[in-house]
């Protein structure tokens, strides 16, 4: 069993200490950004909690062959997940394979476990209301009473707490087989406590579908950042659409949103890269900055440092510690 706590200054290398999920995470919101990631992993569950003190838009795939469960946690505001508007109210649910995009508010805590979809389909599969069950897990978002979730989500925090607390000299696989079977018991009960009353199903709205489109044909091209005009055009959409769009789902507006990807995709170069291979005004065009004063103003503007200040690949690692969950 592994089990580590580490807190980073950096939504990249965040991401890249996630397991098992190969998930991009852009920082909208300026400022060095701070985090917390406690993960547990066994043979058949990955449980994790992450807190992030900025906005963040998390695009990815979910782990081929699982099935994939969150909870926030705390929750400031309205989350964002496959289009859908999500509160602290919500359980998200991603099947493996699922191509996912999550606009986080600033300073979410969430938790989330992933298990083997065998071992939980067999942890359904004789339980009388396996075929509510199966129907309910089709929608990304799966809206709860409070006084239902609420005690539910104390106990799965409370377990979590209690592994990832646990001394070393515990973690046997005994403990580890205890440590799954729980983790699971506490997710089934709480989906099929799910499927007993009627929930308003969450819809997609059109907000969401625009600045999720946009945010992908600006990742296809990334050489040639479109206009908030010709995007208008492409969606045929007015700008205020386009605007109040990105207003209602990132807070920010589509300049400020579409370029904070395209600087994130600018500082996944250099963090990936050793500075003899790419030079900073090759990665900065390769995302469509060709003004290097301007682009280092707005870098530095985003992430709190000059690009010339990023870590690059084999330099000196940037902070990053072992810290208490609770």
């Amino acid at each position: 069993m592994d089990i580590k706590t580490e807190q980073f200054n950096d939504v990249h290398l965040h991401a890249a200490s996630l397991k098992g999920w190969g998930t991009v995470y852009n920082q909208i919101s300026c400022g060095e950004a701070r985090s917390v990631l406690s993960q547990l992993s066994t043979d058949r569950v990955h449980a994790f909690r992450e807190r992030i003190d900025k906005r963040v838009v998390q695009q990815g795939e979910a782990p081929q062959g699982h099935i994939c469960f969150a909870l926030p946690v705390a929750i400031n505001g309205t989350a964002q997940v496959q289009g859908r508007d999500a509160d602290a109210n919500c359980m998200f649910v991603l099947q493996g394979g699922d191509e996912f995009m999550f606009h986080m508010p600033r300073s979410m805590d969430m938790l989330s476990v992933t298990f083997e979809r065998d071992t939980f389909d067999r942890a359904v599969a004789d339980h009388p209301q396996s075929a509510g069950i199966d129907a309910l897990l089709k929608q990304p978002i799966i809206r709860i009473p409070a006084h239902r979730l609420a005690p539910c989500r104390q106990r799965l925090l409370e377990l979590f707490n209690a592994v990832i607390d646990l001394p070393e000299s515990q973690a046997t696989p005994e403990t580890e087989q205890q440590i799954e079977q729980a983790m699971l018991d506490e997710w089934v009960h709480l989906i099929i406590d799910s499927t007993n009353g009627k929930h308003p199903r969450s819809v997609s709205s059109s907000r969401g579908y625009i600045v999720e489109t946009c945010h992908r044909i600006t990742m296809r091209d990334t050489a040639q950042a479109p206009s908030i005009e010709q995007l208008s055009r492409r969606l045929r959409v007015t700008r205020r659409t386009l605007q109040n769009s990105f207003q209602s789902v990132t807070e920010t507006n589509p300049v400020n949103y579409l370029r904070s990807v395209r600087l994130n995709g600018v500082r996944r170069e250099l963090m990936e890269t050793r500075s003899e291979e790419l030079g900073i005004g090759d990665a900065a065009a390769k995302w469509g900055f060709l003004h290097l004063s301007y682009f280092a103003s707005k870098y530095h503007e985003l992430f709190g440092e000059l690009p010339s200040q990023t870590r690059r690949q084999g330099g000196s690692p940037r902070p990053s510690r072992t810290a208490p969950t609770h």
